[in-house]
């Protein structure tokens, strides 16, 4: 696999990964506290909190799988 097409597929996964954590992030956040705080409060703080957690996530499992050898 060529370096253009290893930074290609890395960037991908990256963006898919924090797209996916920003998700889940508004999922979880409207089903913990959307009655309490109200629903689109809560869905823009687990967007934003999804992000950060998922993020640095994405980012640690990334550079562990280029570090072993080249997986992503």
């Amino acid at each position: 696999m060529g370096t253009e097409s290893l930074a290609l597929v890395t960037a991908i996964a990256l963006i898919v990964g924090l797209v996916a954590s920003a998700g889940g992030g508004v999922f979880g956040g409207i089903l913990t506290g959307g009655k309490h705080i109200g629903y689109g409060i809560a869905s823009m703080m687990g967007g934003f909190y999804g992000v950060i957690g998922g993020g640095a996530g994405v980012v640690l499992g990334l550079a562990i799988c280029l570090l072993i050898g080249g997986l992503v």
